[in-house]
């Protein structure tokens, strides 16, 4: 999916943007267990955001908002002004600020221009609560991973 311009400043997604946002979905481990069905909650909650190179799009120290999925371009992820990393389509950051309100720990600045999904909390635990099948599957995840997470530190 390349990078397209958007006239329409809604967030909102046509049909082949929603597929093309629930294929990348299925790259992220929080949500790749779920369903299809799950999935197109999770893509309809959030909102389409476009960048241009430049543009801040999280800033260190700042409590964290939101999730967000890269769906186009190139973000740089920067400490202290050094880039500790570059994500490119595919790559997501900022899955905790959905369970926590912590300061972000870098900055991410998008180095070309770039459009990302973007699952604030409100949204997405508003959109949990009617849906709480996606929202048992979620903590179902979360337990499986802080299982692995625990044995492992215990080997």
């Amino acid at each position: 999916m390349g990078f397209i311009q958007r006239t329409d400043f809604s967030g909102r997604m046509d049909k082949s943007e929603e597929e093309a946002v629930i294929g990348q979905l299925t790259s992220v481990p929080l949500f790749s267990h779920l369903s299809g069905k799950d999935l197109k909650t999770v893509a309809r909650s959030g909102t389409l955001r476009s960048y241009v190179a430049g543009d801040r799009i999280v800033t260190k120290g700042e409590k964290g908002l939101g999730f967000f999925l890269i769906l186009d371009g190139r973000v740089e992820v920067k400490r202290d002004g050094k880039v500790i990393a570059t994500l490119a389509p595919g790559a997501f950051f900022g899955e905790m600020a959905l369970f926590e309100e912590l300061p972000r720990t870098a900055d991410v600045v998008a180095a070309a221009p770039s459009r990302c999904l973007v699952l604030t909390r409100w949204d997405f635990w508003g959109s949990m609560t009617r849906e709480p099948e996606v929202l048992r599957a979620l903590i179902t995840e979360m337990a499986r991973r802080l299982h692995e997470t625990t044995k492992s530190l215990s080997e």
